[in-house]
């Protein structure tokens, strides 16, 4: 690795919540810290959202504060092109002192289950779709989400214009310096849609033989786009759902499954798809309320899944039915594979193809059977026994419990999130919000 005696390095791990945390380092430390990593306290994976130590993890006090060791996952650091100075970037995974995993971290979590589908000579394919909303920039002072104005200084967005090409134009200088830091960084991502909300994008990543790398491309997006919506001006935002009366921002994941002859396991030469994709598809459904926390991991995110949101309620698949929550689209028979469209773009990539690819197992390892797919409208759907919970607190319950999860996501992992959890409900739920005082000050 070569680098400019002026260059910083922006050294960085995942926590549970998604959000990255790490070291700014000069170019002179780098060598020693590609070869040995940086020490980080393990409690950092389990921070809350704000950044602050989680008690109840059991990674505070019971383990003096002790530091893990953050290694690189790639040899190579890449260039951060929206940085106003030189500057590349270092995407790290926990370890414990000793070099043996650490269960917390969320891409060991995922690194778990990968490699029990590798033993069992299966190699998952994933690719991911996000959405997001570009605004005006003022949002981020405001923090209130304000639609952006076109490029040329005309009309700011009010309307929906899903799939429209025009509204694509109006941001041409940004999606050509998304699609530039794309190639350096060498996230391969593919198409670019107007969605359904004012200034609301998906880009879609290309599928990718390794669910780490996947997930990897998929944290290292979302920085690149608030970081190159920044330099034209705008902010960006994953959150799920920004506006009320809008669209929510979904994250849609693409699962296929390759057996050690590199042929895919869900395809049996017809339109319906293998046994062994309906268990994995079973098995999701099965998994599914359990994964909601995982899917769905904050208070906002239980907005998307209001009645005429869009998103899915029920556990339900179909074929070529974006109305389910899992979708068999038309394809080649050798191109068969599963859409999962349940969680928001707020989640932790990780622990979303996480998710996913525990659920699949499982019905995989259990032979599962589906129930029959929904034909037409599955957001009709009356059979509570299929909801998904829809509220923050029993999601946590759900997951908190769940003995699937413990065994093909790991004891800590789930001990320590729960606790995330937990802590930010009760922050959120001590404070009064201002709906509370406009319709109850003065008149009680």
């Amino acid at each position: 690795m070569t680098a400019n005696k002026k260059t910083e390095f922006d050294f960085f791990i995942t926590d549970l919540n998604g959000n990255l945390r790490g070291k700014r380092i000069p170019a002179s430390a780098m060598k020693k810290v590609m070869k040995e990593g940086v020490k980080l306290p393990r409690s950092v994976v389990g921070f809350d959202f704000w950044g602050a130590d989680v008690l109840d993890n059991g990674l505070v006090f019971e383990t003096g504060d002790s530091d893990g060791i953050c290694l690189p996952v790639s040899d190579k650091a890449v260039p951060v092109p929206w940085a106003e100075s030189p500057r590349e970037q270092v995407l790290a995974m926990m370890h414990n002192p000793d070099g043996s995993a650490f269960e917390a971290d969320p891409r060991q979590v995922l690194k778990r289950v990968v490699d029990r589908f590798k033993a069992k000579g299966l190699r998952p394919v994933m690719a991911t779709e996000l959405e997001f909303y570009l605004m005006d920039g003022e949002s981020e002072t405001t923090q209130r989400p304000i639609p952006p104005l076109l490029a040329d200084g005309g009309r700011r967005l009010a309307n929906t214009e899903g799939y429209g090409v025009e509204e694509m134009d109006g941001f041409s200088a940004f999606f050509a310096d998304i699609r530039q830091a794309c190639e350096i960084q060498g996230i391969d991502a593919d198409t670019i849609i107007a969605e359904m909300g004012p200034g609301q994008f998906e880009i879609n990543l290309n599928h990718v033989d390794d669910p780490l790398s996947a997930a990897d491309q998929a944290i290292l997006f979302k920085r690149l786009v608030r970081g190159v919506s920044r330099g034209h001006g705008y902010a960006a935002t994953f959150m799920a759902k920004p506006y009320a009366d809008q669209s929510g921002n979904g994250f849609h994941v693409h699962f296929s499954l390759l057996n050690e002859a590199g042929e895919n396991v869900f395809d049996d030469g017809t339109e319906q798809g293998s046994a062994m994709m309906k268990q994995a598809v079973a098995g999701m459904m099965k998994t599914m309320p359990d994964t909601m926390l995982t899917l769905a991991p904050n208070q906002n995110s239980y907005r998307r899944f209001m009645p005429g949101a869009h998103a899915p309620t029920f556990a339900s698949w179909g074929y070529e039915n974006r109305t389910v929550a899992l979708r068999i689209p038309e394809s080649p028979c050798v191109a068969r594979r599963i859409e999962h469209r349940v969680a928001g773009a707020d989640a932790n990539p990780y622990l979303v193809l996480a998710s996913v690819l525990a659920g699949a197992l499982y019905g995989i390892e259990n032979e599962l059977e589906p129930i029959e797919p929904v034909e037409g409208d599955a957001y009709g759907e009356s059979d509570e026994s299929l909801a998904l919970p829809n509220r923050w607190e029993d999601a946590t319950d759900a997951f908190e419990h769940s003995e699937v999860l413990r065994e093909y996501l790991g004891e800590d992992f789930q001990r320590v999130y729960t606790a995330v959890k937990r802590q930010e409900q009760r922050l959120l739920n001590e404070r009064i919000t201002d709906v509370e005082y406009e319709a109850y000050l003065g008149l009680l």
